[in-house]
């Protein structure tokens, strides 16, 4: 296998620099839909359940795509960029389109398309950084992409505060996404498509070493019975290394798929003090039960922005860390597990101290402390696990691993997190981030599993 060679920072650079527009769409996605659920009337309780769409769309198009693009090849977009491509178009007309969302169910159904398109996009890039790189820059890689996922947390989470400052409003009549908001969105729709079209036009990719082989290959795997097969050999004959790291995955995203469907009601209830007030009945519409209403209203679309606006602060301390680690890893050796262990414990500290905040401005605290778990989970994991498989597999494992993730976040959606919550520390929302930082900080513990000297520091001669 023919080495490869190390690349530039700016080589680095352009391939992550998509990932700015795909975090784009994520920040506003986690810091706004549910915002956008509860403006269309879904109660507190139904709102993890909206959010199923999100971990089931990932499920099934991750492997797949990861599949697919492992058996893709082509002399002008080569074998990853096409799926960039395709899911930056369709995650930007979704973009724009949430937020005009007439009814609930609309809303839902938008952020299925919505989270399937950012998938297609997704996965591809992950596949990317083990494709390009040589393993002692693997690290390196993912922390840049981590570096470059931290800023567009941080933008896109402030869009409707700084749109709202600009003059847009941030009022609209019952059962209506402020104007504001769905300026973010497109924005944000805007900023996706483009910054993936720059990663396309300025990155190559590698040709198969032997086409011949390759070709034979993709023609022998041809068909969905054949995908399927294989698909579900790799699942049954996954590397132990990536077992033990979906064990720390599982509890990582549980926590996480906490703070993006229920920060929002929790905080604007519990810091605050202004929970989103319930639509008036027609027998209830006086005039002055309307001005209540409005004002009422605009206290908790106040308060949400806020709660948007600190929760991009766990995106600059990502930002922060990834740079740090970036300049680190440029030059020495780190303990993977070990780092992503006190990352995930310092997190979920940060969700546990939401608990005690009074005063809203120490959120800002709470979710830096969460930036760090967050910029460590979108790169220790992924330079762990790409250190352990079959290079010829790489998109397909990185596909699968994706289970990791989204089979957490299910079980959250249909029931699980509300119960757990609920059963361990009572009824009130912002029970819900405790349950998350005891979740995060399992999860850190979990590393300990983890014993491939390889996927935790680079070696060369070491055994996978």
């Amino acid at each position: 296998m023919t080495a490869k060679p190390k690349l530039s920072f700016w080589q680095i650079w352009n391939m992550s620099f998509g990932f700015l527009g795909i975090q784009f769409g994520f920040a506003l996605q986690g810091g706004f839909m549910s915002r956008i659920f509860q403006t269309l009337g879904a109660s507190k309780d139904e709102i993890p359940l909206l959010w199923i769409a999100a971990p089931l769309t990932g499920l099934i198009v991750q492997p797949i795509i990861g599949y697919m693009s492992d058996r893709t090849w082509s002399s002008r977009l080569g074998r990853r960029r096409p799926y960039f491509l395709i899911g930056a178009i369709l995650s930007s007309i979704t973009l724009f389109f949430v937020p005009h969302s007439p009814v609930l169910w609309v809303a839902a159904g938008c952020l299925w398309v919505l989270d399937a398109s950012i998938n297609i996009s997704m996965e591809p890039f992950r596949a990317l950084v083990a494709d390009k790189l040589p393993d002692s820059q693997r690290s390196y890689g993912f922390v840049m992409q981590t570096l470059i996922i931290g800023i567009g947390t941080w933008v896109a989470s402030n869009l409707p505060l700084l749109v709202n400052n600009m003059g847009v409003s941030n009022e609209a009549s019952a059962g209506v996404v402020p104007p504001s908001v769905k300026i973010a969105f497109a924005i944000g729709a805007f900023v996706f498509l483009i910054s993936i079209l720059y990663t396309v036009f300025t990155t190559s990719e590698y040709p198969p070493e032997d086409m011949e082989a390759f070709e034979k290959e993709k023609q022998s795997s041809k068909g969905i019975g054949k995908a399927t097969r294989e698909i579900i050999g790799n699942i049954v004959n996954m590397p132990k290394t990536m077992v033990k790291l979906g064990v720390v995955q599982f509890f990582s995203w549980f926590a996480f798929f906490a703070m993006w469907s229920l920060a929002t009601p929790a905080l604007t209830e519990h810091v605050f003090q202004s929970p989103k007030p319930v639509e008036l009945s027609v027998q209830e519409s006086t005039e002055e039960n309307l001005l209540q209403y409005q004002e009422a209203d605009k206290k908790y679309n106040d308060a949400a922005d806020l709660v948007g606006s600190h929760m991009g602060f766990y995106g600059l301390s990502s930002m922060a860390f990834a740079l740090i680690l970036t300049f680190y890893t440029a030059r020495r050796r780190i303990n993977r597990k070990l780092v992503h262990l006190t990352c995930l414990t310092l997190g979920g500290l940060g969700f546990i101290s939401m608990y005690f905040v009074e005063n809203h401005l120490f959120l800002i605290g709470s979710f830096a402390l969460i930036g760090v778990a967050w910029g460590s989970i979108l790169s220790m994991p992924y330079a762990m696990l790409s250190s352990s498989i079959d290079p010829k597999k790489m998109g397909v494992f990185m596909g699968l691993f994706n289970m990791f993730i989204v089979i957490p976040q299910i079980i959250a959606a249909t029931g699980g997190l509300n119960f757990l919550y609920q059963a361990i520390f009572g009824e009130a929302s912002i029970n819900a981030m405790l349950l998350a930082g005891a979740s995060l900080i399992v999860g850190g513990l979990s590393n300990l599993l983890i014993t491939n000297k390889k996927a935790i520091t680079y070696q060369p001669d070491a055994e996978v």
